[in-house]
């Protein structure tokens, strides 16, 4: 079930890159005239998403956050290809680099994970995400006033996030017919989808005014970093033994990975923004 697991997360991986370029051309075709929510573009990118979030939640069923998260995240190096042609030859050689650390790094960050989860959450666990989303909803209104792209796709990568963790948080058992029950009175059902929306809100607003392989770049790096550390210490997940170093140094790579895509040449940015 491991390795199908996998498959699911790459396929949301895939999804995501699909989405956030459909979402970026009606985001910015919108800003031409027009409600966002009428543009064609836009909505087949929700249905992207949408997808691509079903097959997230299968994958994070059995594997650790961080670890699909992790995969999700390798949607910066897809993106910026197909925002570039789909050739490496129109990427300056940092961005290949990049592209290239990305993948690698992700790929020890997945293979580490240990894949199970704990047959019974911390008691804690609950309440401290349900009031961490709480204080991110507070929070949201002052960061779309500030109107910053990628504090806007920070603020979509923690929503992402929480979504990813509140669905690793629900349910600890099989899910079943019988437990249709608990889910409708388990808060963190509803989490997922508050959090979730505000995630597609925040990107979006990222993309109207901000490039596409930047914004995805930050919300990659925030939505693998804060709910990857958050399983870990909160709901159990667990690195493989002898495996901490892998992880670690796939971390790192990915990072730096992300960092050398975000620092897009002036051209590449202004080429970005006009499509």
């Amino acid at each position: 079930m491991t390795i199908l697991a996998l498959l699911f997360a790459v396929a949301a991986m895939v999804g995501n890159t699909v989405a956030a370029l459909w979402e970026a051309k009606g985001s910015r075709l919108a800003r031409y005239g027009g409600a966002l929510w009428r543009q064609p573009w836009f909505l087949a990118g929700l249905f992207a998403d949408v997808v691509a979030w079903g097959l997230t939640v299968v994958a994070l069923r059995f594997l650790p956050v961080f670890a699909v998260q992790a995969i999700l995240a390798g949607a910066i190096a897809l993106t910026t290809l197909a925002d570039n042609g789909w050739s490496a030859w129109n990427l300056v050689r940092a961005q290949r680099v990049g592209v290239v650390a990305v993948l690698a790094g992700l790929v020890l960050v997945a293979g580490s994970a240990a894949p199970d989860r704990p047959a019974q959450l911390p008691a804690a666990a609950t309440p401290v995400l349900l009031v961490s989303f709480a204080l991110l909803l507070v929070a949201a209104p002052f960061v779309w006033r500030a109107g910053r792209p990628m504090l806007l796709a920070f603020l979509a990568g923690l929503g992402f996030g929480g979504t990813a963790l509140a669905v690793r948080a629900v349910h600890p058992g099989a899910l079943s017919w019988d437990t249709v029950g608990d889910l409708l009175t388990d808060p963190l059902v509803y989490a997922v989808v508050v959090m979730g929306v505000l995630g597609v809100l925040a990107f979006a607003a990222a993309l109207r005014d901000g490039a596409v392989g930047t914004a995805t770049a930050v919300l990659s790096v925030t939505e693998v970093v804060v709910p990857g550390v958050v399983g870990l210490a909160l709901l159990g997940d667990r690195i493989r033994d002898g495996w901490a170093p892998a992880a670690a140094i796939g971390l790192v790579v990915a990072l730096a990975g992300v960092v050398l895509l975000t620092r897009a040449d002036p051209d590449s940015e202004r080429v970005s923004r006009v499509r």
